[in-house]
């Protein structure tokens, strides 16, 4: 998605991210996706949430599970925070 302008970027993404760091074997895939999930809706990055929630959904979070989150988040990471949240989870949600 950034090779073209941020080419390092893009590798270390790829390559310590995903290849190294998302594959470890200490977490699930799904539990990684909650963390991801909770700490984007936590500092309040829509755009990240996008894709996120739709890799969460991919590693096997139901969308009730994840609407249950971002509503237990409210409390702990900010009520403006989840109802961004909710509205990107809607509309990804919607786009099946």
């Amino acid at each position: 998605m950034y090779g073209d302008i941020a080419p390092k970027f893009a590798e270390i993404t790829d390559n310590v991210l995903y290849a190294d760091v998302w594959e470890r074997p200490g977490l699930s895939k799904r539990d990684r996706s909650l963390i991801t999930v909770s700490a984007l809706v936590a500092m309040n990055r829509p755009d990240q949430l996008r894709s996120h929630l739709q890799r969460a959904r991919d590693n096997g979070l139901s969308e009730a599970e994840l609407v249950e989150a971002i509503t237990h988040l409210a409390f702990y990471g900010g009520w403006p925070n989840a109802v961004t949240a909710i509205a990107v989870a809607k509309e990804v949600f919607q786009k099946k």
